[in-house]
């Protein structure tokens, strides 16, 4: 068993997150991951209405009794979706555990500290996640530029990110971008992190809400199998590489704003990604990590599978590699 101030801190059994995802971090993924002693995240906004995630919620109540929280992604938009609305929701619904993400969340941290819910804030630079250290989030989620969705603009890699944020920030952190097993999971704690936050992974098991063909999709692509659409907007993401996302690079090389490429990168578009199995019917975001990713295991194969190798690592491989004076020095 693995402890962390992490796993202390939120109260699950090993030091795996399964991160919030748009279309996809639904009751039936987050229960199963719970179930398996992780911690799992509905991602709010996937819910039409502040109403509809109540229902979740609920829906993942009846599915576990273990510890799961809610992500709420604050991003702008020309018609933000009611933010206040579905922070009083996962308020209401008792939930414990917030992961934030997106522009200063220092609104909704205050309110949801005033109810004694833990906050994870995701950042993807030393100075962001500092800086929601100061705003009072109990823990950090460090992005490195191989994650997928949003990596940020600095380019920095979980391989430096990771242990630079660990020298400066003070409350658990774990790390996201690139992690999908247990040399993933030894690794980030060696560099400083108290646990990994997963997507792509999670993505790719059997209790995902996803088309199986995207799944598939992802067991067959390599780690190059994605693409950096929106670098000349300043708003980077990472994609699933298909004929959508490389007619967008192109355009953005030929100067296409934002307004040209709006119809093609429309989330409803993406959302049926997942519903059709069409992977090339829209944008749809998938980390490097594809790489890694060889199987469809279910939550619990993969959480004990991740677990079980990281520990083996860290006691054989490792321990291995010390001499016995080494070892007692050590101790």
């Amino acid at each position: 068993m693995i402890k962390t101030r992490f796993t202390e801190l939120v109260g699950v059994e090993h030091p795996i997150v399964q991160g919030g995802m748009q279309w996809v971090g639904r009751a039936e993924l987050v229960a199963a991951v719970a179930n398996a002693g992780a911690l799992g995240l509905i991602t709010a906004l996937t819910q039409p209405t502040p109403e509809d995630l109540t229902k979740e919620i609920a829906r993942c109540r009846d599915l576990t009794d273990k510890p799961f929280g809610v992500n709420l992604t604050i991003l702008p938009a020309i018609k933000p979706p009611p933010y206040a609305e579905y922070r009083q929701a996962i308020i209401e619904a008792g939930i414990k555990i917030v992961e934030t993400a997106g522009n200063k969340p220092q609104d909704h941290v205050t309110a949801f500290k005033k109810h004694g819910i833990k906050v994870i804030h995701k950042c993807t630079s030393v100075r962001h996640a500092l800086s929601a250290e100061r705003m009072g989030v109990d823990a950090i989620s460090i992005d490195g530029f191989e994650c997928a969705g949003h990596p940020g603009e600095d380019d920095t890699p979980g391989l430096i990110l990771i242990p630079a944020a660990a020298n400066k920030v003070k409350i658990p952190m774990i790390a996201s971008g690139g992690f999908g097993d247990g040399r993933g999971l030894v690794a980030a704690l060696a560099l400083g992190a108290e646990g990994i936050n997963m997507g792509t992974r999670f993505m790719c098991t059997k209790e995902s809400p996803i088309h199986q063909l995207v799944k598939e999709r992802i067991v067959a692509n390599d780690e190059r199998e994605t693409e950096l659409i929106f670098r000349t907007m300043r708003n980077t993401s990472r994609v699933a590489k298909n004929a959508i996302s490389t007619k967008v690079v192109a355009m953005e090389k030929e100067g296409a704003r934002f307004e040209d490429v709006r119809e093609l990168v429309a989330g409803a578009r993406g959302k049926m990604v997942y519903a059709s199995g069409d992977a090339d019917e829209g944008i749809w975001s998938a980390g490097q990590v594809q790489g890694l990713i060889h199987d469809i295991p279910t939550c619990a194969e993969l959480v004990s599978r991740i677990v079980r190798d990281a520990e083996a690592i860290i006691a054989s491989r490792l321990g291995g590699m010390m001499s016995g004076a080494q070892r007692q020095a050590a101790e």
